[in-house]
């Protein structure tokens, strides 16, 4: 048995060894995706012809994150988005975050991610006038999560009111103003993300000066491609234009040519700079498809050299918006462990732990499950049966009486299926 575990034990250790890591972000507005109005119908806006083409651009980018706009407020669409067009050729890692929709609107935010990477913590509304706008608050899923550390990296995704009307600018910064008000209340240092579909015309826009330009100087967001200016049908901005990717409308999408930056990623200082073991790529933002040479044109034509044929006809038949993209240098080490062996989704708390543990994992069937403590060295410290029901199982365990220090807790079922989780016995 202390052969087998020191087995057990170095495959343990030994799969934590990868390097820094390398996170692509995504936002990406979907042009009411799943939601019918009298202009995007069945017809000119399918949901089955718009999985084929997202398929083929998430393909392509393969986002660890994924935020959007212009998805429907209903969650079985939004699940239709993550099955079909994410969880296909053999992956089944993409989960989302939960729903919420407290303006009411019919087309709301999303975020997917990779759950082999990043989990999520907690999920806030940090305003709802007009449209809601999400805060999501993602962690590494680093080796030494147990020890309590890892890196975060919060996404706040907004889409701020549409329209080229004094009304409307005012309205944007409104909007942007709750934001900040927020993230200055919750997020003062933190690694954050301020990403979606702006509708802003110009760097000199109240909203976009808000954001960039806040009272509170250490709440300011940057721009990492840093081109302030005039974006409305300029050329000088034709590669950072993310809207429209089509010349001639359907009904459904915007049309006129790529002549606007309304799609944007902005970074804290923290990410910026790093010093939260999370820091933005150089010049890894882009958006997505976008050689510079589309200005009041199509993504098609000229002939797109970008991407190619396939990815520049899918991002003219998804939306009329181009996705932006950028990097994300992770400076923590991936536990693969809890990447790949997961088959109960087991968890303890409180870890550390004085006196009780609570365990809880989850089962498809019922089962008897044993449970090992072993010492760093491959002791055997306790080993106990449990009578497993299907689904999600809860029993405390008394580690009073041992000393402190590291230990792992082997989970195993009949079948030799086994978790190994690390815990901390503290004084």
């Amino acid at each position: 048995m202390r052969n087998t575990f020191l087995f057990v034990f170095l495959f343990f250790i030994g799969i934590t060894t990868q390097a820094q890591d390398t996170l692509k972000v995504m936002h990406y507005n979907l042009l009411y995706y799943g939601v019918v109005t009298s202009w995007c119908t069945n017809d000119n806006n399918n949901v089955d012809n718009k999985n084929i083409h997202l398929r083929t651009i998430l393909g392509e980018v393969q986002p660890d994150i994924l935020t959007v706009n212009e998805i429907s407020a209903n969650e079985i669409v939004q699940n239709e988005l993550m099955q079909n067009t994410l969880n296909v050729d053999g992956k089944d890692y993409y989960q989302k975050a939960e729903v919420r929709n407290q303006a009411g609107s019919s087309i709301v935010n999303m975020l997917y991610y990779d759950s082999r990477k990043l989990k999520l913590k907690q999920q806030y509304t940090a305003q709802q006038y007009v449209r809601d706008v999400d805060v999501y608050e993602l962690y590494y899923n680093s080796a030494d999560l147990a020890l309590g550390d890892t890196a975060f990296v919060v996404c706040v995704v907004a889409h701020l009111k549409a329209g080229s009307e004094e009304g409307d600018a005012a309205t944007r910064n409104v909007m942007a103003n709750d934001v900040m008000q927020f993230l200055e209340q919750h997020y003062t240092s933190e690694n954050v993300l301020l990403m979606g579909d702006f509708n802003l015309y110009s760097g000199s826009e109240a909203a976009y000066q808000t954001i960039t330009n806040y009272a509170n100087i250490d709440m300011r967001f940057l721009d990492p491609v840093s081109q302030n200016g005039s974006w409305h049908n300029n050329s000088a901005f034709a590669e950072i234009h993310t809207q429209s990717t089509n010349t001639s409308s359907n009904g459904c999408a915007s049309s006129g040519g790529m002549d606007d930056r309304f799609d944007f990623i902005l970074i804290s200082d923290e990410v910026r700079f790093g010093t939260r073991s999370v820091r933005y790529v150089t010049d890894s933002y882009q958006a997505f498809g976008q050689d510079g040479n589309r200005f009041n044109g199509s993504i098609i034509n000229p002939a797109n050299t970008a991407v190619s044929e396939e990815i520049a006809t899918a991002l003219h038949q998804m939306s009329d918006h181009l996705p932006v993209v950028l990097d994300l240098r992770v400076d923590k080490v991936l536990d693969l462990n809890e990447q790949h062996i997961k088959p109960f989704l087991a968890s303890i708390k409180p870890n550390p732990v004085r006196g009780l543990l609570q365990l809880e994992f989850y089962l498809n069937k019922p089962n008897q499950m044993w449970v090992n403590i072993y010492a760093i060295d491959g002791q055997l410290i306790n080993r106990m049966v449990l009578p497993a029901l299907s689904g999600k199982n809860s029993f405390q365990i008394n580690l009073e009486s041992m000393q402190p220090g590291i230990y792992l807790l082997q989970l195993l079922d009949e079948k030799g299926n086994a978790e190994i989780l690390r815990v901390i016995k503290a004084n």
